[in-house]
């Protein structure tokens, strides 16, 4: 790739927050005078909307063919919600940077209730998440769930025409939409654990490009959002589950310190293993493998 780089074509989903999370990413490129180009891609998570990603391939289903556009020569980078990356990439592809850190934590919207601690027996909770219904069923039991994807505008409307009480769904989305009224309660990132690198974007490119695109990222990388993303990504590469295996883990950054709190447990959500641990930014990645052995026993 030539160094002197004055367009950048990006590929992203086509929704309403990954475009503006990909615009917003962006215009650390636009403010320097590189002219962007978007590359809009369907991805077989938008298609398939009726099943539960945990049924149908996991969070891998928003990414491959955004994947493949690059790979293709059809865009330089491509732009994800960094929780919708595996732990393994793609042989060919790097994790370039790392920003737009938003809030992490899951949180509760609903027009009958203002708090999940308010939820009668048999009230009904939209998610298809096996995450969120593993932590949520082990603080409230008498929640019932109901499977709930689709973007924000589609999740409420489905709470609001009857089909639930209420929807866990990302804060980071909710906020970069700019639509935090709807928020009814946020969830603790250190009880309700969430995924890995949620509120995190990522910049993808082919390895054979990294050198000559990372400066043009400089403005757009955050050294805590990598942090982040190191730590937790080295919890799902060791820990090597998907969509059908219940785990979160989230790294809290203090100075030089990382606080790590993990979870994982069975798909019956009858076992249940927890992990919290501190240690050096420095060893994040070690940090993160730790917290995984650790709760790979809910898995066994």
């Amino acid at each position: 790739m030539k160094e002197n780089i004055k367009l950048i074509r990006y590929a992203t989903r086509g929704s309403e927050l990954a475009l503006t999370q990909a615009r917003k990413a962006m215009e650390a490129l636009t403010s320097e005078g590189i002219v962007c180009e978007e590359v809009i891609i369907k991805t077989t998570g938008d298609r398939v909307k009726d099943i539960p990603l945990f049924k149908v391939g996991g969070q891998g289903l928003f990414i491959k063919e955004v994947e493949d556009a690059v790979l293709n020569g059809e865009a330089e980078v491509a732009v994800h919600s960094m929780k919708d990356l595996p732990g393994e990439l793609h042989p060919e592809l790097t994790l370039l940077a790392a920003g737009l850190p938003e809030d992490p934590r899951d949180c509760f919207v609903s027009d009958k209730y203002k708090s999940l601690s308010e939820m009668p027996p048999g009230s009904l909770l939209g998610t298809s998440s096996l995450r969120r219904r593993a932590l949520i069923s082990r603080r409230f039991p008498h929640i019932k769930f109901t499977d709930m994807r689709g973007n924000l505008d589609t999740r409420i409307s489905k709470m609001r025409s009857g089909e639930s009480d209420g929807i866990i769904v990302a804060a980071a989305g909710i906020k970069r939409l700019g639509r935090e009224e709807e928020i009814c309660e946020y969830l603790k990132p250190e009880e309700f654990i969430p995924a890995a690198c949620q509120g995190l974007i990522a910049i993808e490119c082919k390895k054979s490009d990294e050198a000559a695109l990372k400066p043009l990222f400089a403005k757009f990388a955050v050294s805590e959002a990598m942090l982040r993303a190191n730590t937790e990504r080295a919890f799902l590469r060791e820990l090597q589950g998907g969509c059908k295996t219940p785990m979160g883990v989230y790294a809290a950054i203090k100075g030089d310190l990382i606080k790590v709190f993990a979870f994982a447990a069975s798909q019956d959500f009858k076992k249940y293993e927890f992990f919290e641990g501190e240690g050096s930014t420095q060893d994040c990645e070690t940090l993160g493998r730790k917290a995984a052995i650790a709760v790979k026993k809910a898995l066994v």
